[in-house]
């Protein structure tokens, strides 16, 4: 983390922790992952100070299985834009916030982009955690799907009064949908926000802490088996063009709805770091659909699915 960081509590202290031991444990499983398939890349450091306050370790691998990929960790704090503040879930501007995100692009079309992340965020007197982990496929298998889920199904079910898998699935349905395409991004997966901490129940902030970082290590369990089934799969330049079109509704999304983005450049974060989501390689066609009965039509017919609606209010 960045040399500048400060906490103000030990509970600061312990959020940064957590996050940290999920950023470490996720990077060297995708570092073996890359060499159990044949490649050499591994995952370079770099520390970053916030001039607002706080900082973090941004974490990127470039290899030959997975193409780029980013796990970094952040803990700011500071004084919000008035404008930005009155936007959030809590009062004044008064700020501390700390999380892991984590995207991986594979070189593969046949093995699912992926993200995650899981946060702690104060504003005022009011305290939340939010977070989730969703697969963007760029050709669709149904039992990759099913896997997925049942994993973070089973997240949920082991941490009773907390998770809630129905409500979590279908919010990140809402959340992870392309308005403007008519389209999900991917197949979903889980997403929470504004998981209040509770002052009158006394542990509840620990309940919720344990939360996310189990959550942060389950992430492996629910992706690692669906990229090893599908990492050898041949592919050619074709499989690999429409890998980068769909890439581009990956983009649009993020450029254009994601929230992690917008707090991260309301707040003054690192650029570099944000966008460090971005795949390496992505284009736009005009109007492109793919001839009936292919593969490619599959995918499109799994997600192009009507609006779910609007998320759930704070």
């Amino acid at each position: 983390m960045g040399s500048a960081t400060k906490f103000h509590s030990e509970f600061q202290r312990r959020a940064h922790d957590a996050v940290t031991e999920v950023q470490s444990t996720i990077c060297a499983a995708v570092e073996a992952f890359e060499r159990e398939f044949g490649g050499s890349g591994a995952f370079v450091s770099d520390a970053w100070d916030r001039a607002g306050g706080g900082g973090g370790l941004t974490r990127v691998i470039r290899g030959d299985v997975i193409e780029k990929g980013g796990v970094n960790t952040s803990a700011v704090f500071g004084e919000l834009n008035p404008q930005f503040a009155s936007q959030l879930a809590g009062t004044g501007a008064n700020f501390f916030a700390a999380g892991v995100s984590l995207v991986l692009h594979p070189k593969n079309p046949f093995v699912p982009t992926v993200h995650a992340n899981f946060r702690y965020i104060e504003q005022g007197e009011r305290r939340w955690f939010g977070g989730g982990a969703d697969l963007t496929p760029y050709y669709y298998f149904p039992e990759d799907k099913a896997h997925f889920h049942d994993v973070w199904r089973r997240f949920c079910e082991a941490h009773p009064g907390i998770g809630d898998y129905p409500r979590f699935r279908d919010w990140c349905d809402r959340y992870f949908y392309l308005k403007h395409r008519g389209e999900s991004r991917g197949v979903g997966g889980i997403f929470f926000d504004h998981l209040f901490v509770e002052p009158t129940r006394p542990g509840h902030d620990d309940d919720l802490l344990r939360f996310i970082r189990d959550g942060g290590m389950r992430f492996l369990d629910a992706w690692l088996p669906i990229a090893r089934r599908h990492a050898a799969t041949p592919y050619g330049p074709d499989e690999r063009r429409w890998q980068e079109l769909r890439r581009g509704r990956y983009v649009e999304f993020n450029l254009l709805y994601d929230r992690g983005t917008v707090f991260g450049l309301k707040t003054g974060g690192r650029t570099e770091s944000i966008l460090m989501s971005l795949p390496p390689h992505v284009q736009w066609g005009y109007a492109e659909e793919p001839a009936p009965g292919t593969p490619e039509a599959a995918l499109l017919a799994e997600l192009r699915k009507p609006d779910p609606g609007d998320e759930p209010n704070p």
